[in-house]
């Protein structure tokens, strides 16, 4: 049975560079690109971390009903919605196909809704708080327009999204730490070829 591995995990913890090193590892894993209303970050690509869109067209896949999930978040520069669509991306019909998703925990438990608890796998990267305020100033500091409030408000809500209570609610009871990036690389593929030995 075809698998969705999915990467969550709060802001900063590196599960952009392991979602785009786990995709050099393991290229049998197809990836699969969410949606985003939000702004082009420095350096980010269409259809590379995201697709970049608007609200027009969040719009049109609600009408046809091929929205798979949404959240929209209130954010000091205003609502940005990430959403899931049943685009063509996914081939279940394909037996051997696994697939490659980064999200959050609302979005993991959404996906599970639609395609069933079996089909979606979880991978939960964590990284101490303090550790994580600095990576995440670090990284803000780069960009050409530093949006410090946000940066704030996001590791507020991660704290908050992410809480005990949440996580044992979606059931995730594996976690990565997240602390040297060769470590942590090497136990997620180990997991993933272990999963498709036992397909």
């Amino acid at each position: 049975m075809s698998k969705i591995y999915y990467l969550m995990g709060k802001s900063s913890t590196g599960k952009d560079t392991i979602y785009k090193e786990l995709r050099k590892r393991m290229p049998q894993l197809k990836n699969v690109t969410i949606y985003t209303t939000r702004p082009r970050r420095e350096g980010e690509k269409e259809g590379e971390e995201y697709f970049f869109t608007d609200e027009t067209e969040l719009e049109k896949f609600k009408t046809e009903g091929r929205l798979i999930e949404e959240r929209a978040y209130n954010t000091v520069y205003g609502i940005w919605h990430y959403f899931t669509a049943d685009d063509g991306q996914f081939d279940f019909e394909q037996k051997d196909q696994d697939y490659l998703m980064i999200g959050t925990l609302e979005s993991y438990e959404k996906l599970k809704t639609y395609f069933g608890n079996e089909k979606v796998v979880p991978l939960y990267i964590e990284v101490e708080d303090g550790e994580r305020l600095t990576r995440a100033l670090a990284r803000e500091k780069t960009q050409k327009e530093p949006k410090y409030a946000e940066m704030c408000r996001r590791f507020l809500a991660d704290s908050k999204d992410f809480s005990e209570e949440n996580l044992a609610h979606g059931g995730i009871t594996e976690r990565y730490e997240n602390t040297d990036l060769e470590d942590v690389l090497e136990k997620i593929c180990k997991k993933i070829l272990k999963k498709q030995s036992q397909l």
